[in-house]
């Protein structure tokens, strides 16, 4: 039985379809009050619930000239911002083990980043926190032995937990998103998220190149993985996303994103009736 994990008035893992968004890296204050305020009238109208995403840090740029974030002071000041004038709950990811209880003050979801979903001391440090915690499939793991990650969180007493599905490395930068992956962290019990806008990254090539993300791929790549019946859609989103200051080649349009939403929310929503009636057959 998969568990249910509450995050705010959210109750992630039932039947309703719920919406991470928000832009990859926190920017200046006022675009990021903008967004968030752009994506909670989305969702509304959508009926859709929101926890709202943006990163203080991002430690793995792929150069140290990239831009990597106004750091956890300032960027959990603007966060607490957001969710003090828009009463969203807030994800962020964290990168070091003395970043957790920090964050834990201020956001209801942290999150593991892929590529360090093995540092025990990293996902420990969070799991103690008594947070919500996110942790992303590692891109060089099999999908069912994220057990071990999630085992070092129930080992702290805390079982809310959410797993998220983001692509594996194959052949050289590309990330390639099998659906057997679904099915197979869907075993693990806890709610499974798509992230459907890092899944079209092409690593190794700046994230302003427009050769840097295959935007064409997302509604394919989404409904994928909704209609392998993930229970939450991780999709970056930025007001311009050319000029984003992080992932500008693979965030989403702010003002294309209310018709994709509803189009996935849709399928969702069609799949999990489909489900529910095999259930009581």
């Amino acid at each position: 039985m998969k568990k249910i994990v509450k995050v705010g008035n959210i109750n992630c893992g039932e039947d309703q379809l719920f919406i991470i968004s928000g832009p990859c890296v926190i920017e200046e204050e006022g675009l990021m009050l903008q967004t968030a305020e752009k994506l909670k009238i989305i969702t509304e109208r959508l009926g859709v619930p929101l926890i709202f995403k943006s990163s203080f840090t991002k430690d793995n740029r792929s150069s140290l000239d990239y831009y990597q974030g106004p750091g956890i002071d300032k960027g959990l000041k603007i966060l607490e911002k957001i969710k003090t004038e828009f009463d969203l709950p807030l994800l962020t990811d964290i990168h070091y083990p003395d970043q957790a209880q920090a964050a834990s003050e201020v956001v209801d979801i942290i999150q593991i980043p892929a590529y360090l979903c093995m540092q025990s001391e990293l996902v420990v440090a969070a799991a103690k926190t008594d947070a919500v915690i996110n942790i992303k499939h590692g891109q060089f793991l099999a999908p069912e032995n994220m057990d071990k990650p999630i085992k070092k969180i129930e080992k702290q007493g805390n079982d809310k937990i959410l797993v998220t599905e983001r692509g594996y490395t194959f052949g050289y930068n590309d990330l390639v998103v099998d659906p057997r992956s679904f099915a197979l962290l869907n075993k693990l019990n806890y709610p499974v998220i798509f992230d459907v806008t890092h899944s079209i990254r092409r690593y190794g090539i700046p994230s302003k190149d427009p050769k840097g993300g295959n935007r064409e791929f997302l509604p394919v790549l989404a409904r994928s993985g909704i209609a392998a019946g993930v229970d939450g859609l991780f999709i970056e989103a930025h007001p311009n996303p050319p000029e984003a200051l992080c992932d500008a080649a693979s965030q989403f349009y702010l003002d294309q994103l209310e018709p994709f939403l509803a189009s996935m929310i849709k399928l969702h929503n069609l799949i999990k009736q489909e489900f529910n009636v095999e259930e009581e057959l």
